[in-house]
């Protein structure tokens, strides 16, 4: 098995509703994101899955993240956007791109600042 790790960022603004703190104001981060992908094989050039693909398909998703108020984006609207939801809503969307018979997302990391992470995975 490989693994594939990838970072990505994106910044973007949010507040936690029902939040009894600072954090349920209108506040922004700038995330760091970590993308583990697991391939069984690589083809015949030794390659388990492009980086540029994957690279490609990070900058799709978080492009509608980025530079946005989390609140109003439609994954959002009827939960929090905490790290721990966005995780998890990266993960399935990664999921959905990427998965298929070699490769599989294994877990997205969320960092809501340089000293706190969130990591989703599921299990199988």
């Amino acid at each position: 098995m490989y693994q594939l790790n990838i970072w990505s960022h994106f910044a973007g603004a949010h507040k936690l509703i029902g939040y009894n703190g600072a954090c349920r104001n209108l506040h922004g981060h700038n995330w760091k994101i970590r993308l583990a992908v697991l391939c069984e094989k690589t083809n015949d050039i030794g390659l388990t899955l492009d980086f540029k693909t994957i690279k490609k398909t990070m900058a799709d998703v978080l492009d509608e993240l980025d530079h946005s108020y989390l609140n109003d984006l439609k994954p959002f609207q009827n939960e929090n956007p905490t790290s721990e939801n966005i995780a998890k809503y990266l993960f399935e969307t990664f999921s959905g791109w990427i998965n298929d018979d070699n490769c599989q997302v294994k877990e997205v990391e969320v960092f809501e600042s340089e000293n706190a992470s969130v990591t989703y995975w599921e299990q199988t």
